[in-house]
């Protein structure tokens, strides 16, 4: 069982780093939960397919030193990575884009249902990315 989920969650993220939102989308199930950084919760595949094209437009990220964790029994995955990207469009309430790059770690919690993605729970530090985009 953990080898599909091993296997879900490594095609999910070989889908970002190539930018194949649609590939991403069909990993998740109808009513995918997106827990946002510091924020609420997004709710349904149609929710998560407006937030990724919002971060195609502002970001340009690629996910490198992926470590995945899957439990025993498939329902729940983690993963952790370092993202290098470059701030492409000024996104509300943040500082101006002006193509800054940077570069930070991050982590990724999941919830597997069937074998499908049910939840995506993504942590970052804000304020690290603030302060190498405003520098």
């Amino acid at each position: 069982m953990t080898d599909q989920a091993r296997v879900t969650i490594a095609a999910y993220f070989e889908a970002f780093n190539a930018g194949d939102r649609d590939a991403m989308l069909a990993l998740l199930t109808d009513d995918v939960e997106h827990h946002v950084n510091e924020g609420g919760v997004r709710r349904g595949r149609a929710a998560f397919a407006e937030f990724l094209a919002h971060m195609a437009t502002c970001y340009a990220e690629r996910l490198v030193d992926i470590v995945i964790l899957t439990a025993e029994d498939a329902t729940r995955a983690a993963a952790e990575f370092t993202v290098h990207g470059r701030y492409l469009a000024t996104d509300a309430g943040l500082p101006e884009a002006r193509g800054q790059t940077y570069s930070l770690p991050g982590g990724t919690f999941f919830t597997l249902r069937d074998g499908w993605i049910a939840r995506v729970t993504t942590y970052y530090n804000l304020r690290d990315w603030v302060r190498q985009v405003s520098g």
